[in-house]
């Protein structure tokens, strides 16, 4: 990697970058050092990593790459993103700039102008390109990984650790993340893979940790704005404000330093504390004199932000019921917090966004009480909303029209939503099992909201005052603002038959080395064969002081060990039948006669020579032990490569030759285009017609069952609530079908799926069937913004299967996709 200081000051000079000089000059501000740096790469004909906080301006690179694509005819641009959400609203961004003839969309369910110059789309859907080698992928110049981080989510992260591999090298390769701690190690990765070299790296990477708009940090106490740190010059070395320690009182524990106070944070805190008896430690011990704070209620706290000129604000409450309740309570204390004016222009913008809502539907999704409380200024933001309502609030926020919007942490993921400042009323969420503190991270991600870029002299963070806060413990959650990139790449039954089909098992097995996972894996063996390195030269130093002139003293060592793990397995195992402990006890024997005749036995230095011998069998014990972690890290990715194709030739999706290469059967051509957690199920139950028998809202119901994810607290409809007929009989048929699966791959050690959702089989089944949203979402027992969620994921497979399908059900497939895809499904899509 380049030194970041020497590229920061060829930013000086205009006449080595001319086209880098224009583009900034063309914008509303002035360009940072690092995205200054970043456009200087990319236009020296390098792909850039550029990691810099939430707010920071990251994008201006990859607009930056769009630019340089559009200078030269025939070149195109693709903007990926992993939410369909980002991707709307980069589309609509480019549009504006570039026009709509030049802009495209792609998103698995939506697909505008795809042959545009400019494609924004899901990360999914490039995947899917790169395997299908699409004619749409030629002219491809440059591609920008929006929120590349993503790369360590559980569930999709492999996604883009394929994409990056599988980019021709010629393709420019814009990765634009939040902050990591290891961003030098992922762009070691980048540049491995995208063919850099030693004196000419391919990837250049640019970390900035500068915000381009301070953040303050507050505690809301007593109606009163008091600032975390005493030092506001710097957080990293700034103390904790004594005067919130003094609120906090005896019942405050004391901390040496900041990781002290996070460690304590992240075991729970004082409610963990309470609920546990202590282990061998005292218990922090309440003040008996401290008087209880009494927080102030919601619409006081809008008030107090009002009065201190500290809006455009976001809530941030960890539950959807809690940012529904939030506004009411708003609402109920008859709050405003618009003029005339500004409420004039939130209907036109209602009414311009909305208009396609059937009038029948209003009711049903409280669309008049949600148009009034945005009249108000204030809105709710969360994935139960409907997609349409959410983008209303997104845009009035976004023109300063709405003031507060009480939001869960899913709004933090990318959405170009700033805010003067950030609330934060509690510092912990539920995560589905149980109540856990916030990370470091994702006190970063949350705050980051704050403070507007060219709007705002700085942002605010406000932490509200709970009994069980401890200054300190928010102290060291605000001075950590970083975390680690993880890979969470695994193969899957897809990406192994389009591999085997393009590049043959052993060069597929290569590639897969080449990921980001065994990338980690290696540098982890790198330390562990150090390990084993030196204690090489310390076994070769014990070797030599335990030499003996008399004879081979290791072998003499090596018998000593023998007859003394014998003596103890015969004293401790006592209960051993008498057959058994003569045949030890005779093995003693021979041993101790053996001992005796040997020549190092006579040694008169023998048992100092024996003393070396026990510290040389010690350390080589430890060495065969980290050799084994060595064997266990190495070709991990490759090793469950093999697990799954050794699935697939038993489900003869792939054949095996002689010599150890694969070819794809009949079957294993077909999932190449079959992309999902259930890809083996869904190929598998096409192959054996399962689903022939199906009606649209039959196939409809189904494919819902492959893809709904239930809570963990949901307990499902059971047989009485499913859809008659066929459907049954082919929901039966793939539960049997999935079982099998689940054996066969729990036989090869991998960890399968879950087994098939129905929770939502019924509501599907009457959507399709034309049934009223109102009786649809009483069966569901779902907001619309989850149905509508969960339908879409429906259409993806049911696109899938129409294009893979055998006729008969590719064609049910066609229409019950159009059955689906109506009403609130499509309210909002672009």
């Amino acid at each position: 990697m380049s030194d970041p200081a020497a590229r920061y000051a060829r930013a000086e000079s205009a006449r080595a970058h001319p086209i880098t000089t224009a583009f900034a000059g063309a914008q509303r501000f002035e360009l940072d050092p690092f995205q200054i740096a970043g456009c200087h790469a990319l236009e020296e004909g390098r792909s850039v990593l550029v990691a810099a906080p939430t707010g920071a301006g990251k994008t201006i690179v990859g607009e930056f790459a769009i630019h340089l694509a559009m200078l030269t005819a025939g070149e195109k641009a693709f903007y990926t993103t992993p939410m369909k959400a980002l991707s709307n609203q980069k589309f609509r961004e480019l549009q504006e700039v570039y026009g709509e003839s030049e802009v495209g969309l792609l998103t698995g369910d939506t697909n505008i102008n795809g042959n545009a110059r400019v494609v924004v789309m899901t990360t999914e859907v490039l995947r899917n390109m790169l395997y299908a080698d699409s004619a749409a992928l030629r002219g491809l110049r440059y591609v920008v990984m929006d929120e590349v981080h993503y790369l360590a989510d559980r569930f999709r992260g492999a996604v883009w650790e394929e994409v990056i591999i599988h980019l021709p090298l010629e393709v420019r390769l814009i990765a634009l993340s939040a902050t990591v701690s290891n961003a030098e190690e992922f762009g070691d990765w980048l540049d491995t893979v995208r063919g850099g070299g030693a004196d000419e790296p391919a990837v250049e990477v640019i970390v900035s940790e500068t915000r381009p708009v301070p953040l303050e940090q507050h505690v809301l106490v007593r109606g009163d704005l008091l600032p975390l740190f005493d030092d506001r010059a710097g957080i990293a070395t700034a103390q904790v404000n004594q005067e919130l320690m003094r609120i906090r009182g005896g019942s405050g524990a004391r901390y040496e330093n900041n990781r002290q106070a996070q460690q304590f944070r992240s075991q729970g805190g004082y409610d963990a504390v309470r609920k546990r008896p202590p282990r061998g430690g005292r218990r922090p011990v309440r003040s008996s004199n401290m008087q209880r704070i009494e927080r102030l209620d919601r619409p006081q706290v809008v008030q107090l932000l009002e009065r201190a000129n500290l809006l455009p604000a976001i809530f941030f409450i960890f539950s959807r019921a809690g940012c529904d309740g939030a506004v009411q309570q708003v609402r109920r204390s008859g709050l405003r917090l618009t003029t005339r004016e500004e409420r004039d222009e939130i209907r036109r913008v209602i009414d311009e966004r909305t208009r396609t809502l059937h009038e029948d539907d209003l009711e049903v999704l409280g669309y008049w009480e949600w148009r009034d409380n945005l009249e108000r200024g204030v809105a709710a933001h969360h994935a139960g909303l409907l997609p349409a309502f959410k983008e209303v609030v997104e845009e009035l926020f976004r023109r300063k029209l709405v003031k507060v919007v009480f939001a869960t942490e899913t709004l933090a993921l990318g959405i170009n939503m700033p805010a003067r400042t950030v609330v934060l009323e509690k510092l912990e969420k539920f995560n589905g099992e149980a109540r856990v503190a916030i990370t470091s991270g994702e006190y970063t991600q949350l705050t980051g909201r704050a403070g507007r870029r060219g709007i705002d002299v700085e942002g605010h963070a406000v932490v509200q005052w709970t009994e069980a806060l401890d200054p300190q413990a928010v102290a060291a959650l605000a001075s950590r603002r970083t975390y680690p990139l993880n890979s969470s790449f695994r193969p899957t039954y897809n990406m192994a038959v389009n591999l085997i089909d393009q590049f043959g098992r052993r060069r597929a097995r290569e590639i897969l080395e080449s990921s980001f996972a065994q990338f980690q894996a290696d540098r982890a063996v790198v330390g562990l064969a150090r390990e084993v390195k030196d204690a090489e030269e310390s076994l070769a130093g014990y070797a030599k002081a335990m030499t003996c002139d008399r004879g081979d003293f290791v072998e003499y060592a090596g018998m000593r060990r023998e007859l003394s793990d014998l003596e103890k397995l015969n004293r401790a195992d006592r209960t051993a039948p008498a057959r058994i402990r003569d045949q030890r006890q005779r093995e003693i024997q021979d041993l101790r006669r053996r001992l005796q005749r040997h020549p190092c036995h006579t040694c008169p230095d023998r048992e100092a020579h024996a003393r070396w011998g026990e510290r040389y069998a010690k350390l080589q014990r430890r060495v065969e032990k980290i050799r084994r972690q060595i064997d266990a890290r190495t070709g991990t990715v490759a090793r469950v490569f093999d697990r799954v194709v050794d699935v697939l030739v038993a489900v003869d999706y792939v054949h095996l030759e002689d010599g150890g290469e694969a070819t794809l059967t009949p079957a294993g051509a077909t999932m190449k285009r079959i992309y999902g957690e259930r890809d083996l199920l869904v190929a598998e139950a096409l192959r054996r017609g399962l689903w022939t028998s199906l009606d649209a809202p039959g196939l409809a119901a189904l494919a819902c069952c492959l893809v709904y994810e239930p809570r963990r607290d949901e307990a499902g409809p059971g047989e009485h609530g499913l859809p008659r007929g066929p459907f049954r009989q082919a929901l039966s048929a793939t539960q049997e079908l999935w079982a099998r699966l689940d054996d066969l791959e729990q036989d090869h050690h991998l960890p399968g799926t879950e087994p098939v959702a129905t929770g939502l089989a019924t509501a599907m089944h009457s959507w399709a069937r034309g049934a009223s949203l109102d009786r649809v979402l009483q069966e569901a027992d779902l907001a619309a913004g989850d149905f509508v969620r969960w339908a879409k994921q429906t259409i993806d497979l049911l696109d899938q299967l129409s294009l893979v399908a055998a006729p008969p059900v590719a064609a049910t497939a066609r229409a019950a996709l159009d059955a689906v895809r109506r009403g609130i499904v499509v309210y909002g899509s672009l």
